[in-house]
């Protein structure tokens, strides 16, 4: 298994923070990936009938941020207009400081695209605070040390103890969501197609068409009647054109549960699966279901 370029810049335990395009963008909650490694390729056996094997090209691994809030609008704006099809490549770095704020060793990433996005899951009961996590694909990695010293003047955000998984509203047109308790992790991402360049042992990366998860929506059956009618008329009477899709947002609130934090707009939401919520014996008395939909489109819409 590859050794993560970031695992071994990380010795000195401290806050990691990102850097775009020469802007010092926030402070990260964590990350992962961004390993450099080389791809190895077998030859047909030869008259010794040895298998010989040689490295064919170096590889970079995808970083994943997670990120809170209190990232610059810089960080926010890529997340958002890359989702919107834009192909916005960004050259960077992930720092790994010491407590006062000074690098000890740096990720750096170059032409890096957004590859996937999970935005936080959602649950009434969950005590933890709200993750982004952010992947990136860069077209090649560079890891050091000893990098420039620089300080970076941060303190962490204030922000971030307002974002919990606890506290958020789904709107979808047409549908009562008051007693929706639970939604999953809305997910955005894309596969991304690697082209040689001439000579070179790197690869640029073209971004494919973005992939959106389905959502699975948990709520009370006492106020599920439209769910039931909804899913009666597109799946099994099959009145499931584009009209009888529905349109709706996810939002992330602060502790008020009025401050709007996070704004997700979903679009063209097709109900495929209505089921009984299975949940833990005993664990609560409220009956629920459990709507599965697609989603053909998520935006950002905005961000505090």
């Amino acid at each position: 298994m590859p050794i993560s370029a970031s695992a071994r810049v990380n010795a000195p335990v401290g806050p990691r923070v990102l850097s775009l395009d020469g802007e010092v963008c926030g402070i990260l909650a964590g990350v992962t990936g961004g390993s450099i490694y080389g791809e190895f390729v077998t030859e047909k056996l030869g008259l010794d009938r040895l298998a010989r094997k040689h490295l064919s090209g170096v590889k970079y691994e995808e970083i994943a941020l997670e990120v809170g809030l209190g990232m610059s609008a810089r960080f926010h704006d890529w997340v958002k207009e890359s989702l919107q099809g834009k192909e916005i490549r960004k050259d960077g770095f992930v720092y790994v400081c010491d407590y006062n704020y000074q690098p000890r060793g740096s990720l750096a990433f170059t032409r890096a695209l957004v590859s996937e996005v999970s935005f936080p899951r959602t649950d009434a009961a969950s005590k933890d605070p709200a993750k982004l996590t952010v992947k990136l694909a860069p077209e090649m990695l560079r890891s050091s040390r000893n990098p420039p010293k620089a300080e970076l003047k941060l303190t962490p955000s204030k922000q971030q103890k307002k974002w919990m998984s606890a506290n958020f509203r789904l709107e979808i047109d047409g549908l009562d969501c008051t007693r929706v308790n639970r939604v999953s992790p809305p997910v955005a991402r894309r596969a991304l197609v690697e082209h040689a360049v001439g000579e070179l042992r790197d690869y640029e990366r073209e971004g494919s068409p973005w992939d959106f998860g389905n959502l699975t929506v948990t709520l009370a059956q006492s106020h599920a009647e439209g769910w039931y009618k909804w899913h009666e008329d597109f799946v099994i009477k099959g009145e499931n054109g584009d009209d009888k899709e529905k349109n709706g947002s996810l939002v992330y609130l602060a502790p008020d549960l009025k401050t709007e934090l996070f704004r997700i707009k979903l679009s063209h939401l097709g109900i495929f699966r209505l089921h009984e919520d299975a949940g833990e014996a005993g664990s609560e008395q409220i009956h629920r279901i459990e709507a599965e939909m697609y989603c053909e489109q998520m935006e950002l819409q905005s961000h505090a």
